[in-house]
């Protein structure tokens, strides 16, 4: 079974880049404290590796 992930926007994302906007967005992420589930795969991973300082993950 593949594990998942649990991503938590912790930090707001104004101020932030527009790429990292952008990735947010892409992550399913819209409101503060919002959380999402993804699959664990490569190109999550590096989805979170550049919005790392903004959310917080969770294996689930």
């Amino acid at each position: 079974m593949a594990t998942k992930l649990e991503i938590t926007l912790t930090k707001s994302v104004i101020g932030s880049k527009p790429a990292q906007r952008k990735v947010v967005q892409a992550l399913g992420l819209r409101k503060m404290h919002q959380t999402v589930e993804q699959q664990d795969n490569a190109a999550i991973r590096g989805m979170i590796t550049k919005v790392a300082h903004l959310v917080t993950i969770k294996e689930v």
